[in-house]
C-alpha cells in the first residue's frame, strides 16, 4: 500500500507472504497480509483487472461499498469496483486475485461493474464457510495457500468455464495492454460485433470495450506509481494526450494520474504480486 509518508513507509506497515511457487491453476495470485501497525487502516480500492477475494483471518477487516453496504469476514468485488474502501486495525488477511475467465467457474457468476461486492458464502455456501474455518485455524501461510487452492480447484472442477470465444477476446485485451479493437476481436472469433459484447459481458462483467479501458488503466497506473511521468505515460499507455490519460484515470478513480501515482493500494504489488503470479494472465 503506497505512500502514507512515502511508498516505503506504507510498504513497511505490511509483513506480507506469497506462495513459494505458482499453483496448479494459473490464472490465480494470492498473497497473505498481516498489518505491523496499529493505526486504523482506510484505504479506497483501485480497480485492477481481477476479481478480488479478500478473506479476513482475524476480526479487524470491514470493507464497504459506494451504497454504504458493508461485508465483513469473506468477501468478492469485481473489476471495477466504484466507491469500494478497506477499513479496519490489526488486519490480517488472505487476498486472492482470480482472473475473469476464472473467476466465472470458480465463483459460479461474473460480477457487474458499479461497485458490486458479495459475501463469499453468497456464492459458495457451506463450502465458504468451512474453508475459512480452516484458513483460520491453519499455522502457516503455506497451509493457507493450500487449503484456498484446493478449495478454488474444487469449485473450477464444478464450475462453468467461459466460452472459448471470450477467453480469446479477453486474452487478446490482456495481451495488447487494452489497445485493441471490439471489431477486431469479434472478426478474431467470427461473432458478430453485437454478440461478442453480449456474451462478453455476461461472463467477464465488463464490456470488451470497458475492459480495454480498464486493462490500459492498469498498466499505465503501474507506470506511474513506478515513478514514470504522465506525458510518457500517456505515449507508451495508447492515450491520444496526457488530457486523455487524465480523464481515464480521473473515471475509473475519481483521483489525477499524480493522486494515482501515490496510491497506497499500489505500493505492495512488486512484493504480493510478482509478474509470474498477476492473476490477470488468464488461461
Amino acid at each position: 500500500m503506497r505512500r502514507a509518508g512515502g511508498p516505503r513507509e506504507a510498504a513497511a506497515r505490511w509483513d506480507i507472504s506469497t506462495p513459494a511457487r505458482p499453483g496448479r491453476l494459473p490464472g490465480i495470485a494470492m498473497a497473505g497480509f498481516r498489518d505491523l501497525s496499529t493505526a486504523p487502516l482506510d484505504l479506497p480500492v483501485i480497480p485492477y483487472p481481477a476479481v478480488t477475494v479478500a478473506v479476513d483471518l482475524g476480526d479487524g477487516l470491514i470493507v464497504d461499498d459506494v451504497h454504504g453496504r458493508q461485508q465483513r469476514g469473506g468477501v468478492v468485488f469485481g473489476l471495477v469496483p466504484d466507491g469500494v474502501r478497506v477499513r479496519g486495525r490489526n488486519i490480517d488477511c488472505l487476498q486472492i486475485r482470480l482472473s475473469p475467465v476464472l473467476a466465472h467457474a470458480v465463483l459460479g457468476a461474473s460480477l457487474e461493474s458499479g461497485g458490486e461486492m458479495v459475501a463469499l458464502d453468497a456464492l459458495w455456501g457451506r463450502d465458504a464457510a468451512r474453508t475459512h474455518e480452516r484458513l483460520r485455524a491453519a499455522a502457516s501461510w503455506p497451509e493457507r495457500f493450500a487449503i484456498a487452492e484446493a478449495a478454488l480447484a474444487r469449485a473450477h472442477e464444478a464450475g462453468r468455464a467461459v466460452d472459448p470465444e471470450v477467453a480469446h477476446a479477453w486474452r487478446r485485451v490482456e495481451g495488447s495492454r487494452g489497445q485493441v479493437r471490439v471489431e477486431s476481436l469479434a472478426a478474431e472469433v467470427g461473432w458478430s460485433r453485437k454478440r461478442l459484447w453480449a456474451r462478453f459481458r455476461s461472463q467477464i462483467g465488463l464490456t470488451p470495450k470497458r475492459a480495454a479501458r480498464l486493462v490500459r488503466f492498469d498498466h499505465a497506473a503501474h507506470r506511474l506509481a513506478a515513478g514514470h511521468s504522465a506525458g510518457s505515460v500517456a505515449v507508451e499507455s495508447g492515450y491520444a494526450d496526457q488530457s486523455h490519460l487524465h480523464r481515464d484515470v480521473m473515471a475509473f478513480t475519481g483521483a489525477t494520474p499524480t493522486a494515482v501515482s501515490a496510491a497506497p493500494w499500489l505500493a505492495v504489488d512488486d512484493v504480493a504480486w510478482a509478474v509470474r503470479g498477476r492473476a490477470s494472465s488468464g488461461l
